[in-house]
């Protein structure tokens, strides 16, 4: 039995929200592309984007994990529920970790404390998105508001 609701009246508004935040991490990707371009991979200089500490290394994830969070919104059908979920839970993780090595030499991706408060609630957001988008059959949403009740 699932957790989460399936076929929640607003999800296609939270798929065009996760659509969006992949978007958004494109397009930071892509300008700290353009601000670090000629610097190291992983370097620690004071190269930022939208207020956001980065470095090519960072800007590069940020574009591939933008790009699929893009297509599983393009696509649907519980595809984006599962990237959308696991993305989220990669994406706290780096924002932690980021958070964690700030001010030590470990910083490989360059973040400051604001790359860390965007990128944590990217994550959210995602989370959101992955949590209420779920599709499903009208038994298995019936069933669902069946042990909801229950509960």
């Amino acid at each position: 039995m699932a957790h989460t609701p399936i076929n929640h009246p607003a999800r296609p508004i939270y798929r065009a929200i996760a659509g969006l935040t992949g978007l958004y991490l494109v397009v930071f990707g892509v300008l700290g592309i353009i601000a670090s371009a000629g610097n190291e991979v992983l370097a620690q200089d004071d190269t930022k984007v939208l207020a956001q500490g980065t470095n090519l290394g960072f800007s590069l994830l940020s574009v591939l994990l933008g790009l699929v969070v893009v297509a599983g919104a393009a696509l649907g059908r519980n595809i984006d529920v599962a990237v959308n979920q696991w993305l989220a839970y990669a994406l706290m993780a780096i924002g932690l970790g980021g958070l964690a090595f700030i001010r030590t030499d470990a910083n490989i991706f360059n973040f400051n404390v604001i790359t860390v408060i965007v990128l944590l609630s990217a994550s959210l957001v995602l989370l959101m998105a992955g949590m209420y988008g779920k599709v499903g059959t009208d038994e298995e949403a019936e069933a669902f508001q069946k042990a909801r009740l229950v509960l």
